[in-house]
């Protein structure tokens, strides 16, 4: 398609329109609507609940001590606070991409590219990281039941401590998930919710559990590290909310989007903001916060200390292997929509948006994110992984809380099937809450960021800009 005469200027702030704008050419024009208010909260839920929980604690903890329950608190404000104003843009454009076509929508085509490589790192990344934490629960519940436990060198990566060769069990979880998006969203939506309901039965057992043992000295000295360690900690624990973003990813499967995606955002929300709570506490009552550090398959291994057996460790390492199967999927479903709304935009190779014919899912998309992602898991540890996830969704939550103001005043007659309660203080707070947790991040995570960003706006200028579905339109 030839470029428009128009200048870069004009095509970089360029906005795509909220109903009835081009799609590229040789690009399917959307996905079926199959999913409804439960399935889809069960994606929030199902994303959001296990890669906190089962797998973060570990790194979090021995940031800010018995202080992360205010990490979590702090994660839970800023990314409730986001997801308010998630649930506006879901309802007034409801269609897939999440923060990318939010952002199209309302600061235009370049701004769009730029957090599209934010969500692709967060998800490509989230994916590969909660992979790792599959494995290390996996090798606790084999271990438990028959004594069994996979060499270091084929369930540990190359620069983890444990100096593996490559992580074969978080492969086969990539591979697992893979198959089943395939087969298209609806089953995997049911799958996910089958698993959501029997992740939260194990939580509220281990948190039972967790109880009896519990200690208040724990809590004695509760913020060891000070006001920065609980910044920190709450930095890596916002790892886990990618899963209300997730939900966003679902506009075009969605039956009823404009009223469906936002009672699911809050759903999903609540939660959330419930189970984590409930088992943060319980787990630092439980064991002191000192014991966290470096520890795998952590809440299992709490029980084995409370009970004297692997009774109870064995149904905690169960439930996170289904548990993190289930992040997993959604994590990887999300990328696969993100890329497929992008060259549906053109802003990628109309490639990304072909669907099969039987299926309606992107099968393209889902094998060479499954690919990326499987090596990425195979050979990066979790503690590398964890903290990058964070700046990408911390950006994305920034950047779809200014929209709900631009698109307030750009399109104030726009329908909307819910709006942000005490606009706009809301989403104000909402990007002062997401910034101070992203100033506290290490620098070399910021440079990590900055690096994959740039390389996509090279890639937009280059590319992307001269392909997309906007030229030629007049406005």
């Amino acid at each position: 398609m030839p470029t428009p005469a128009v200048g870069l200027r004009q095509q970089m702030l360029r906005r795509r329109p909220v109903s009835g704008a081009p799609v590229a050419e040789g690009a399917s024009d959307q996905l079926q609507r199959s999913l409804g208010v439960f399935l889809l909260t069960m994606f929030g839920v199902g994303e959001t609940v296990g890669s906190g929980i089962f797998i973060v604690l570990s790194q979090s903890v021995p940031q800010a001590g018995p202080a992360v329950v205010i990490s979590f608190i702090i994660a839970g404000v800023a990314a409730g606070l986001a997801a308010i104003c998630y649930a506006e843009l879901a309802s007034a454009v409801p269609v897939s991409g999440s923060a990318y076509s939010y952002a199209y929508a309302t600061l235009g085509e370049f701004a769009a590219m730029g957090v599209a490589a934010c969500l692709l790192l967060e998800y490509g990344v989230s994916t590969a990281a909660v992979a790792v934490g599959w494995s290390q629960y996996l090798n606790k519940l084999l271990g438990n039941i028959f004594g069994v436990v996979l060499p270091q060198s084929i369930s540990a990566a190359p620069w983890d401590p444990q100096h593996g060769v490559a992580n074969l069990p978080a492969i086969a979880l990539v591979a697992m998930c893979a198959v089943l998006l395939i087969r298209g969203a609806n089953a995997s939506a049911k799958v996910n919710a089958v698993m959501v309901v029997i992740k939260i039965g194990v939580l509220v057992l281990f948190s039972a559990i967790a109880f009896t043992a519990f200690h208040a000295g724990n809590f004695k000295d509760l913020a060891p590290f000070g006001l920065s360690g609980i910044s920190l900690a709450s930095g890596t624990i916002f790892f886990a909310y990618i899963g209300l973003d997730a939900v966003s990813t679902a506009g075009d499967e969605v039956k009823d989007p404009q009223h469906t995606m936002p009672r699911a955002i809050i759903a999903a929300l609540m939660i959330v903001t419930a189970i984590h709570l409930l088992v943060s506490v319980a787990a630092i009552g439980a064991q002191r916060w000192q014991d966290f550090k470096g520890e795998e398959a952590v809440l299992a291994v709490i029980l084995d200390h409370i009970t004297g057996n692997t009774a109870g460790s064995t149904i905690v390492a169960a439930g996170a292997v289904i548990s993190i199967f289930s992040v997993t999927l959604v994590t990887l479903y999300g990328q696969t929509r993100i890329l497929f709304t992008m060259g549906r935009d053109g802003l990628l190779p109309a490639a990304f948006a072909k669907v099969h014919p039987r299926t309606m899912a992107p099968v393209r998309n889902t094998l060479i994110v499954a690919f990326v992602v499987a090596l990425l898991a195979a050979v990066v540890p979790l503690d590398r992984l964890a903290e990058i996830v964070s700046i990408g969704t911390l950006t994305a939550f920034i950047v779809v809380s200014g929209g709900v103001i631009v698109l307030r005043i750009q399109e104030p007659d726009l329908p909307r099937g819910f709006k942000v309660p005490g606009y706009p203080l809301t989403p104000i707070l909402s990007i002062a809450a997401c910034a101070y947790i992203l100033v506290s991040l290490h620098w070399y995570t910021w440079v990590a960021f900055s690096g994959w960003v740039a390389v996509a706006l090279i890639f937009y200028l280059a590319w992307g800009r001269r392909h997309s579905a906007l030229n030629g339109r007049v406005d």
